[in-house]
């Protein structure tokens, strides 16, 4: 469910390994690329109250991944979609759900994080993830596993514009938590073939550098203004741990140190 950044390369990938497809987009103008890729295309919007008996045929499946983020003004309607979504899926054949949660969920406390860490989310977005997350965990229907993802980046996706060129940029010495668009696809596959349900990871690659080394060396990457940041005596950050999830899928990342900026 939600065939964007992430969520199309990612029914792409599963399609190339025989998986049989279904994908949710809210755009009509998607929907020949869905069939394109070999795609069973399906146009839904949840927050729009349309006619459930077209998610219902939707959710006609073993697996689902939801892979639709809040948006920016409305987070509290993304728990009302969430809320829709449930019992459709109790009534249909979801046996096994992975949510694509962020490391949002976390409040920065200027020191590694684990998944043992309790959730006290700072952000609007990371307060309505972290209620969504407890509604899907607590469904007796079916299992979820949670995958908090870190920033993500990659391809289209390149950090080295989201500052370019501004001044005076607060947190210089923060500590920068990122995933590779590829590294976020292995994982969920990997979850997926190795049957793990009912856990929550943290999905973040190797490397923390300083906001102000990544996002310098993103811009000039790019053959762009890099930013200027302010001279400060104190940092506010969290440092993702991903060992849980190195361990359990026995994973290597793809790209380990967002500093490559491959």
């Amino acid at each position: 469910m939600g065939c964007g950044w992430l969520g199309l390369p990612l029914a792409k990938h599963l399609v190339s390994k025989d998986y049989v497809v279904k994908g949710s987009t809210t755009s009509e103008s998607k929907i020949s690329n869905l069939q394109n890729n070999g795609i069973e295309p399906f146009l839904i919007d949840l927050r729009d109250g349309q006619s459930t008996a077209k998610i219902s045929k939707f959710l006609v499946s073993e697996f689902l991944i939801i892979a639709i983020p809040p948006r920016v003004k409305h987070h509290n309607n993304f728990k009302a979609q969430i809320e829709l979504l449930i019992p459709l899926a109790e009534q249909a054949s979801i046996k096994k759900v992975i949510f694509i949660s962020s490391t949002s969920v976390y409040a920065n406390t200027n020191d590694i994080i684990t998944e043992e860490d309790i959730g006290i989310p700072e952000s609007d977005s990371g307060k309505v993830l972290l209620e969504v997350e407890k509604l899907l965990q607590s469904n007796k229907s079916f299992q979820t596993t949670i995958l908090r993802m870190a920033g993500l980046y990659g391809y289209d996706r390149q950090p080295g514009r989201f500052l370019a060129g501004k001044k005076e940029v607060a947190n210089a010495d923060g500590k920068v938590n990122l995933i590779h668009q590829d590294d976020c696809i292995q994982i969920i596959v990997n979850v997926l073939e190795k049957q793990l349900w009912g856990y929550v990871f943290n999905c973040c690659s190797n490397e923390h550098p300083t906001r102000r080394e990544f996002y310098t060396q993103a811009a000039l990457a790019l053959g762009i203004q890099p930013p200027k940041f302010l001279l400060e005596e104190k940092s506010s950050f969290k440092i993702i741990s991903n060992e849980k999830i190195k361990r359990a899928l026995n994973y290597t990342f793809i790209h380990p140190d967002p500093m490559a900026l491959d």
